[in-house]
């Protein structure tokens, strides 16, 4: 095994070089390159790592990795901000759904913190929980530069409880512990929940919850799967496959589903969905895997004219003049691949009701659902990347430390497509075609 210790020093020290770069938006080059660094030490550690390695220690070490990296400013991704933003309307005793930043009834609470946010035009897209947390730190008697700190240290401290359940899960499939050091150890991860303070990390703790208890308290882990739908909606699209992993489906499905329909539905139902989700699903694009070459195959080959004619002929046909002549501006070529992937991601929703193995099958479908989507940020990573470690499927961990370089595109001026997007997705696909398996045995 050598020194097992050693690619661990040096991925707490690469650890160390990002926090004293600190403003890691203003250094994305020597940041990238440290972190992906940190991606090589971390590949020698658990090649090192003796079998009977403590829990504690995995633990231990993924929890000063995380501290470190808590004083970092949100700079490569200013979402928290908007977290903030979010709570501090809510505080206030206005609609965040219904208000964008720019609203006029909200000019009173505008300050440097206004000022940083990207979309002001567009209200929240957050759900409920996400929503309370965000007003929780918002309301911290502190400047905003600490509640920001203490709204990452929420988030630090359910991946840690994430990281745990890992460690349980393991345990009773037989696997071996150290495999969660891919998760609790990886870079990605580190930096996505304690740097730059994203919500999904809470949202993938209570999916990890849910899996966890399935089997042994179906109630509580109806409840943590409601819970990770009302931080992030991602856990919706898992709900039949945890259903029939059970041991209790019925009780696991009354739980989770009274609660998303008293929090959620209920709500929608009487206010209409949120114009900002809405803006989000139609507009929000950026380095879909397959979405991106597919919209420029369709506008290639011209699938807006064959769509126009066809609409003619509707017109002609049924003379619905005013009701077809309203499909004419949602032809466009992007519209028609996201559409086609909506189709691809409910045709893998009704598959994943037949899959057994609720930790294989969350990392297929949330696999599944990255690649399907137009818009893949590094953190929605955080989605498949517990699973992966657990089954060990390369192509995924390896994508871990291939999507941060998306960074250079989103502040440097940099191209994403084509050289960058190739970069990224084509090694990930060459190793998922050679290695597609997810099994957690």
């Amino acid at each position: 095994m050598g020194a097992w210790w050693l690619p661990v020093v040096l991925l707490v020290a690469a650890h160390v070089s990002l926090l004293l770069l600190f403003d890691l938006g203003g250094h994305r080059w020597a940041a990238l390159s440290i972190l992906t660094g940190a991606f090589a030490a971390l590949w020698w550690a658990v090649r090192r790592l003796p079998p009977e390695t403590p829990a504690g220690l995995l633990l231990a070490v993924a929890a000063i990795l995380r501290v470190l990296l808590l004083p970092l400013p949100p700079t490569l991704s200013n979402d928290a901000l908007r977290y903030l933003w979010d709570g501090r309307v809510a505080a206030a005793g206005y609609d965040p759904y219904a208000l964008p930043p720019d609203a006029a009834e909200l000019a009173f609470l505008r300050d440097g913190l206004w000022q940083e946010l990207h979309h002001r035009d567009v209200s929240t897209v957050y759900p409920p929980l996400a929503l309370g947390v965000f007003t929780l730190a918002s309301v911290v008697p502190v400047e905003p530069a600490l509640q920001l700190v203490f709204l990452k240290t929420l988030f630090a401290m359910a991946d840690l409880a994430a990281c745990g359940g890992l460690v349980y899960l393991a345990r009773r499939r037989g696997l071996p512990v150290t495999r969660v050091a891919w998760y609790a150890w990886n870079p990605l991860v580190v930096l996505e929940v304690a740097g730059m303070g994203h919500v999904d990390a809470l949202g993938s703790a209570l999916a990890v919850a849910a899996v966890c208890t399935l089997l042994s308290r179906p109630a509580v882990s109806g409840l943590a799967a409601a819970g990770g739908v009302l931080a992030k909606l991602v856990p919706l699209l898992a709900l039949p496959l945890w259903v029939r992993a059970a041991s209790r489906p019925r009780r696991f499905a009354a739980v989770a589903l009274a609660v998303i329909g008293l929090t959620l539905v209920l709500p929608v139902a009487v206010r209409g969905v949120p114009p900002g989700l809405v803006r989000y699903g139609v507009s929000w694009e950026f380095n879909g895997p397959l979405y991106e070459p597919l919209w420029r195959v369709f506008s290639a080959v011209g699938t807006p004219d064959v769509v126009s004619s066809v609409l003619d002929r509707v017109k002609d046909w049924t003379e619905l003049y005013e009701p077809v002549n309203r499909l004419y501006p949602l032809n466009y070529p992007q519209l028609h691949a996201k559409l086609l992937l909506a189709m691809g991601l409910g045709v893998l929703w009704l598959v994943s009701w037949r899959w057994r193995d609720p930790v294989a099958g969350s990392g297929r479908l949330f696999g599944g659902m990255l690649l399907l989507s137009a818009t893949v940020y590094p953190w929605y990573l955080l989605w498949a990347l517990p699973w992966a470690a657990l089954c060990r499927q390369p192509a995924w961990l390896l994508l871990s430390a291939l999507l941060p370089w998306t960074y250079l595109a989103q502040g440097t001026g940099l191209a994403l497509w084509p050289w960058l997007f190739a970069g990224i997705w084509i090694p990930f696909s060459f190793v998922l075609v050679s290695f597609p398996r997810w099994s957690s045995t």
